[in-house]
C-alpha cells in the first residue's frame, strides 16, 4: 500500500502511455520521411510539420491554487474525484475525454444521468492513489480538497511525480468568499483546458440566465431569514459567509441567518437557531449526512425548535449538496430556493 513516501517506477501507466505516443509520433514521421521517394520534397515537409503542430489554441497554461500546468493538448484520459466536476465536464459535452469518476454524493442531473452512469465508479469514496493509476489518466480533476489529500497519498506532487496533471475545483483554493462568479470562472477555465471555450462560453450563458430569471422574479420582495442545515444533532453544521450557498440565498431573495459566520461552514448552537428565527430552512441532501426525511423528523422533533417560525409552519427547502458547490448545479439552485422562499412570487 501507498505509505506516502513511495514514488511510482520509471514506467507508470502514463509515461508507458506518453512513451508510447512519442514512439507512434516517430514512427508516423519515419514513415513519411520513407516514402518521400514517391513524393516531392514539400509533401515530406508538410508530413513532418503536421506531427509536430500543437492543437489549435495550444498550449494553454493554467494557474490553479498556485500549481501552474501548461497543456500542449486537452486532456484526453480525465479521472474526476467527487461529482460536481464530473457533471461540469459532462455538462461541456466532455463524456469521451472520461476515463473514470468517483464518489457520487447526490442524485445527478436528470439530463446528465445516462452519460454520467456510462462512466466506470472507480470509488464510492475518494479513490486510492493506486486505483487512480490504474485508469491511466493524464489529468485528475477533484472537487474538494480531499481529493489531493497528502496524508492518504494522493497529493498533486505524487501525481506530478507519476506524469499525470492535476486540477482542483476553484472554490478549495484559498478562504476568500466564493460567489456565482467562480462557477462561471470555473467553467470558462476548464472549456481552455479542453479547448472548447465556445462550450463554456454558451454553457455560462444559460446558466447566467437560469441565476437572472430566479432573481428578477423575487426582485423587491423583503429578505426572508433562511437557516441552512448541513448536519448535526448536539450543535448544528451550517453555511456561513463565504459559502458559495449565503450567495445562492441572497440571488433568490433570502438572507443567511448565519452569514457573519466568518467561514464556508462551522458549527453554531441550537439557541442561536432559536435566537436569529429563520422563516425558512434550507436542507443539504447528501449520502454521508442520513435522509432528508430523518433530517425532517430530527427538526420538528425538538421541542427547543418548535417555535421556530420555518419549524412551526414546516418550511423546508432541499439542496443536493452538489448543488451549493461550484458548479452547474448551482444555477439551478437559485430557482429552486427562490420557490421555496417566495413561493407567491410564481404563483
Amino acid at each position: 500500500m501507498y505509505d506516502g513516501t513511495f514514488r511510482p517506477p520509471l514506467f507508470t501507466p502514463a509515461r508507458r502511455r506518453h512513451a508510447l505516443r512519442a514512439t507512434a509520433a516517430a514512427l508516423a514521421l519515419s514513415a513519411a520521411l520513407l516514402t518521400a521517394g514517391c513524393g516531392s520534397s514539400q509533401d515530406t515537409a508538410r508530413a513532418a510539420e503536421a506531427t509536430a503542430m500543437p492543437a489549435d489554441g495550444f498550449p494553454v497554461t493554467i494557474d490553479n491554487c498556485g500549481v501552474k500546468t501548461t497543456y500542449d493538448k486537452p486532456p484526453s484520459r480525465v479521472v474526476t474525484v467527487h461529482q460536481h466536476p464530473a457533471e461540469l465536464m459532462l455538462a461541456l459535452g466532455l463524456k469521451n475525454r472520461m476515463v473514470g469518476t468517483s464518489f457520487p454524493d447526490s442524485a445527478v442531473l436528470p439530463e446528465l444521468k445516462q452519460d454520467y452512469e456510462s462512466i466506470p465508479e472507480l470509488a464510492k469514496k475518494e479513490p486510492s492513489f493506486e486505483t487512480v493509476l490504474e485508469a491511466d489518466p493524464d489529468l485528475v480533476y477533484g472537487g474538494y480538497g480531499s481529493a489531493f489529500a497528502e496524508n492518504e497519498g494522493r497529493s498533486r506532487q505524487a501525481f506530478a511525480d507519476a506524469g499525470i496533471d492535476t486540477h482542483l475545483n476553484r472554490e478549495y483554493c484559498g478562504k476568500k468568499r466564493v460567489t456565482m462568479k467562480d462557477t462561471y470562472d470555473e467553467v470558462r477555465t476548464i472549456g481552455r483546458i479542453f479547448g472548447v471555450s465556445d462550450r463554456a462560453d454558451k454553457l455560462v450563458a444559460d446558466l447566467e440566465g437560469r441565476v437572472d430569471k430566479a432573481a428578477t422574479t423575487v426582485e423587491g420582495e423583503p429578505e426572508v431569514p433562511v437557516f441552512v442545515y448541513d448536519s448535526g444533532d448536539k450543535t448544528a453544521f451550517t453555511a456561513g459567509g463565504k459559502s458559495l450557498g449565503t450567495e445562492l440565498i441572497r440571488l433568490a431573495g433570502g438572507k443567511n441567518v448565519f452569514g457573519d459566520l466568518d467561514d464556508v461552514f462551522g458549527d453554531v448552537s441550537w439557541e442561536q437557531v432559536v435566537e436569529r428565527r429563520p422563516e425558512v430552512i434550507a436542507i443539504y441532501d447528501y449520502a454521508d449526512a442520513g435522509s432528508v426525511g430523518q433530517k425532517k423528523e430530527f427538526l420538528l422533533s425538538q421541542p427547543a425548535l418548535e417555535d421556530v417560525p420555518a419549524v412551526k409552519n414546516k418550511r423546508f427547502v432541499v439542496l443536493p449538496l452538489t448543488a451549493t458547490l461550484v458548479g452547474v448545479r448551482s444555477a439551478y439552485a437559485v430557482g429552486d430556493l427562490a420557490r421555496g422562499i417566495h413561493p407567491e412570487s410564481f404563483a
